[in-house]
């Protein structure tokens, strides 16, 4: 394969990756793209960095030229690690305005007057930034929404890429392996992500784009990370949602670990979530819409006969998960969530993180099972090969 050290895909892939992008471009009569998610820099070029919370921009326009407006720092990271041809540099400066450098390098390419994309729903575009952007160019060219040009193309992945799923999701079982271990009563949960993260790190992963979420106690209710550790009582739950991560792909899993003595109610919801996620697996029907996943979640909930303490509804999720990919942070969630009436259609080779967020508030415990798959034209590959069996660590 045709490949340049440190960018993880070969020539040919970018290629026609960036074909089909203008392909795209032509059919919404886009004369160039202002590229500004780093996800997508990522997918087209290799370009790898935390620079873009800063301000920089890729070009891509309808005859094919790339080019990267970015800070001095990024300028041997985008060298190292991508096949962009042309990088420019803004100064850092007390009344810096890198949209003026970008237009007058959009003057080199010929643009003024031409209509232009523009991913505005980026983390590397405040909204500050933003609002420059659309000042600067109002008289310089025509500006037209984009944010999903790319992202949508980034939903069905290669074969190179589903490669990198599947190690994602090897080392994610590594690392659930490792929480096993470390989880007991008394454990410090600090320990337990040090060990899940270390053997990532230790088998060339790589960090994720957000925080590895872990509660006990009450903790266990929440999903999403929090600062502050403590250690696990003589009867807790365990929650864990973390990811194996290799060349930026996310493969995650979502557990709960009962220490202590085991709670028979907890172990009916914790069965409810499974026979929630088969569902959902199975209603993975390439041609159907995405609403679909959610919609067989929904329908196993009703028909269940588990009841849940107090009066409460089942507050359940609105959504009950997402695409995963190559993301950087604060993120690892990728478009688009799975919802009721989402209607974008399922396809092969798409990435789906599924979890069943299942939380009975009143009698204190929750289920949680959650793990990623490969759409196939048959049914789903499930990229964990670990079982997801109930544990309970006396």
């Amino acid at each position: 394969m045709d490949q340049v050290p440190h960018i993880h895909f070969g020539l040919e892939e970018f290629a026609q990756r960036k074909q089909r992008v203008l392909q795209q471009m032509a059919a919404k009569e886009l004369d160039g793209l202002l590229i500004f998610r780093q996800e997508s820099m990522y997918w087209l070029t290799g370009y790898d960095t935390f620079g873009y919370v800063f301000f920089q921009c890729l070009y891509l326009g309808a005859n094919g030229d790339l080019k990267l407006l970015t800070r001095m720092p990024d300028l041997r990271q985008a060298i190292f690690t991508s096949i962009i041809p042309d990088i420019r540099i803004w100064k850092d400066a007390e009344n810096a305005n890198p949209a003026h450098d970008l237009m007058h390098m959009l003057e080199e390419c010929g643009c003024r007057g031409k209509r232009l994309g523009v991913e505005w729903e980026s983390y590397g575009l405040t909204a500050r930034n933003g609002r420059l952007l659309d000042e600067t160019l109002k008289d310089f060219c025509r500006l037209q929404d984009a944010s999903f040009l790319i992202s949508l193309l980034r939903l069905t992945k290669s074969p190179q890429e589903l490669e990198y799923v599947r190690r994602a999701g090897e080392l994610a079982d590594l690392a659930l392996d490792e929480i096993h271990r470390t989880t007991a009563p008394g454990a410090f949960e600090g320990d337990i992500l040090a060990a899940l993260q270390a053997v990532i790190f230790r088998n060339d992963g790589d960090y994720p784009g957000n925080e590895n979420i872990i509660g006990s106690g009450p903790g266990a209710f929440l999903g999403r990370y929090f600062t502050g550790r403590r250690h696990l009582g003589p009867n807790d739950e365990l929650l864990v949602e973390f990811a194996g991560v290799y060349r930026r792909y996310h493969a995650a899993l979502m557990r709960v670990i009962r220490v202590g003595k085991p709670i028979p109610k907890q172990l009916e919801l914790y069965q409810l979530g499974l026979d929630c996620l088969q569902a959902c697996q199975e209603s993975s029907k390439v041609g159907r819409p995405i609403g679909d996943i959610y919609q067989a979640f929904e329908r196993t909930l009703r028909n269940s006969s588990y009841k849940f303490g107090g009066e409460r509804d089942l507050g359940r999720p609105f959504s009950i998960g997402y695409s995963l990919g190559a993301t950087f942070a604060p993120n690892w969630m990728d478009y688009p969530l799975l919802y009721r009436d989402n209607p974008l259609p399922i396809e092969e080779n798409m990435v789906f993180f599924m979890h069943m967020t299942l939380r009975d508030d009143e009698r204190g415990f929750n289920a949680v099972p959650g793990e990623t798959v490969i759409v196939t034209k048959t049914g789903v590959e499930r990229v964990s090969k670990r079982s997801l069996e109930f544990v309970i660590k006396p």
